[in-house]
């Protein structure tokens, strides 16, 4: 899944009398600032709204901390019922307030909607509410059509499925390789050991990264995205994010892959790429490439491991694998939040968003709309229809979800084949984040299969 991050830029606001009356979500804490909209998009430049009295404290979705305590799904089913828009107050007292929309056919309509909404000033919030992403308009997912139309089409010759066909069979192969071997050991830290190994290494493949430089490629996305403390140091993210872009401006200058080489060479409107767009692009796909992937992994397998009779049954092939991991990845949505800033008016749900506004839409909570899923608080490894939006929705769908599926279902049958039981064996690491969530350690205990018992004994003779 393809992401991207920013640094400091303009911002904006709105005015005070334009939501009154719209419901709220107070916050405290956080970061942001306010200033002044790039030229692009009409706005109105004035202070917040201030608070609306009886409108009830929620949680402020701008702290990671929010993401580990167990209170966001209650708090989403809640805004799904009640409010669905809702005006979230500035997390600071000079802050910017945005909009949260979480309703499965909101975020869907918001997602697809190019005209209203812009993704060339960023797609985080913590970015947008930082002034915006110094990327816009020259990285694919920090960019609208016309230009992202023909970006997009540049870049996606290397993740349609016939391109895919080799570097799959050479996915499931490591995936089956990895289950084995932690299998045998009798426990393994399934982050660490099975997923951290698999959908870096595919993405590596595919931009041309050295085998001795993955180590410090992985390392340095997983900093740039979140944190195994709960109160992570800001610079430190930049930092990482700082470091992927020398990486890739140096590996470009080397030898490129035929990815590198797609985008090095490729023009837009008989324009070339510049290193600065090659560069930048590279960062996004690595980043999405391997963390959110990841992620999904971990939470996945956490599920399975958690609760004997899921495994079982997609053990023992009662519950197809398609489908478990299709339900892996809805339950698991690793990246919680898009954002956009609207272009025009939009009235939804009887509130008006203005020019300027910063809208958030929340695929954590659409892949748990009652609306759409039968018990959605349920993980189901059976479940159809799954029309989760993990991988998003319209122009931005994610343009890897095809090299992320065939990442999950490879770890799922490899665990199929190698793994008779698996149980927790001891807490796992949640990563803070307020833009991608999940696990960054999970200890379990592992049995191994007759399958894989018969591996190991050919091996040694």
């Amino acid at each position: 899944m393809t992401i991207a991050n920013g640094a400091n830029g303009a911002g904006g606001s709105t005015a005070a009398g334009e939501r009154a009356g719209a419901d709220r979500v107070v916050a405290t804490g956080g970061s942001g600032s306010t200033a002044t909209v790039a030229s692009g998009a009409a706005v109105a430049s004035a202070a917040e709204p201030a608070a609306e009295p009886g409108t009830g404290a929620g949680l402020d979705l701008t702290r990671p901390r929010a993401f580990v305590t167990g209170e966001l799904d209650p708090y989403f089913a809640e805004l799904r019922r009640d409010r669905p828009l809702a005006w979230h107050e500035p997390p600071t007292a000079d802050g910017r307030g945005f909009w949260v929309a979480g309703r499965h056919a909101d975020v869907a309509a918001l997602a697809r909607d190019t005209t209203r909404l812009s993704s060339a000033r960023g797609n985080m919030l913590e970015t947008l509410l930082d002034g915006g992403d110094p990327g816009g308009d020259r990285m694919l997912v920090v960019s609208d059509p016309p230009r992202h139309t023909a970006l997009r089409a540049l870049m996606k010759s290397g993740f349609m499925p016939a391109a895919l066909e080799s570097l799959a069979e050479r996915i499931r192969r490591v995936a089956r390789d990895l289950w084995i071997r932690a299998a045998l050991d009798g426990r393994c830290d399934v982050a660490a050991d099975i997923a951290a190994k698999i959908p870096l290494a595919a993405i590596c493949d595919l931009l041309g990264v050295p085998e001795t430089d993955r180590a410090y490629v992985g390392e340095r996305t997983t900093a740039a995205l979140g944190s195994d403390l709960a109160t992570p140091v800001r610079d430190a993210s930049r930092l990482a994010q700082a470091e992927i872009l020398l990486y890739f401006s140096r590996l470009a200058r080397n030898e490129p892959s035929a990815m590198l080489r797609v985008l090095a060479e490729g023009s837009l409107d008989g324009v070339p790429l510049t290193r600065d767009e090659l560069v930048l692009n590279c960062y996004s796909l690595i980043l999405g490439g391997d963390v959110t992937t990841r992620l999904s992994i971990v939470g996945g397998v956490a599920e399975l491991a958690a609760d004997p009779a899921l495994w079982e049954g997609v053990r023992n092939g009662e519950v197809d694998i398609g489908s478990t991991a299709e339900e892996v990845l809805r339950w698991t949505t690793p990246v919680v939040h898009l954002a956009r800033t609207a272009v025009t008016e939009i009235d939804l749900h009887g509130r008006r968003i203005r020019p300027g506004d910063v809208v958030t839409l929340w695929p954590r909570s659409a892949n748990r709309d009652e609306r759409e899923f039968a018990d959605p608080g349920r993980f189901d490894p059976a479940r159809r229809p799954n029309r989760h939006l993990t991988f998003g929705f319209g122009p931005h769908f994610c343009l890897g979800a095809h090299l992320a599926r065939i990442e999950v279902t490879a770890v799922l049958e490899g665990m199929r084949h190698a793994v008779d039981r698996i149980t927790p064996d001891g807490p796992p690491q949640p990563v803070y984040s307020a833009f991608v969530a999940g696990y960054s350690a999970l200890p379990v205990r592992l049995t191994p299969s007759v399958a894989a018992l018969r591996s190991a004994a050919g091996r040694a003779g």
